[in-house]
């Protein structure tokens, strides 16, 4: 029988790009597919150890970006963000909706065992190595390995 695989690049650090990345990674796994998370430049931020701002980087300016990135409890939505509330009012639907929020949907992929992987290149542009992301990072891969990681399958981009 051939493995059904999903590949996912998360290129974006908004709330609710990052739920729909963790919402399709948990559903494939939960049916039997293979999931490959690869996170890259803005992604990366969902991944790192340091949930709040922090100045993770390797000079002043790659600080700059690491703070303002901020992890993924100031993930800001891509829409109506509203200064910051969008995404708590988002948090609050979601748990009055009975689904899954960000946070528990991030919980389910480590306990899934997802692949997760970080871009060596955006690290490199942002300054990061691998022991700033959690520790459920599998490794770091350039994109050519990703591509073959993810080939037979489907890719999105989100």
């Amino acid at each position: 029988m051939e493995t059904k695989k999903l590949s996912i690049i998360a290129f974006s650090g908004d709330f609710d790009k990052l739920t729909a990345v963790f919402t399709l990674a948990t559903g494939a796994a939960a049916v039997g597919y293979e999931v490959n998370l690869f996170f890259t430049f803005w992604g990366l931020d969902a991944i790192k150890q340091q949930q709040g701002r922090a100045w993770v980087g390797g000079n002043w300016l790659t600080r700059v970006f690491g703070y303002l990135m901020g992890g993924l409890r100031v993930a800001p939505c891509s829409r109506f963000n509203l200064a910051g509330i969008g995404p708590r009012l988002f948090r609050h639907l979601m748990r009055k909706s009975r689904v899954a929020t960000l946070d528990e949907l991030v919980e389910a992929v480590k306990a899934l065992g997802i692949n997760m992987y970080a871009c060596e290149m955006a690290m490199h542009v942002l300054g990061l190595q691998k022991s700033d992301f959690i520790h459920e990072v599998k490794d770091v891969l350039g994109v050519a390995t990703f591509l073959r990681l993810s080939a037979g399958g489907q890719t999105l981009f989100v």
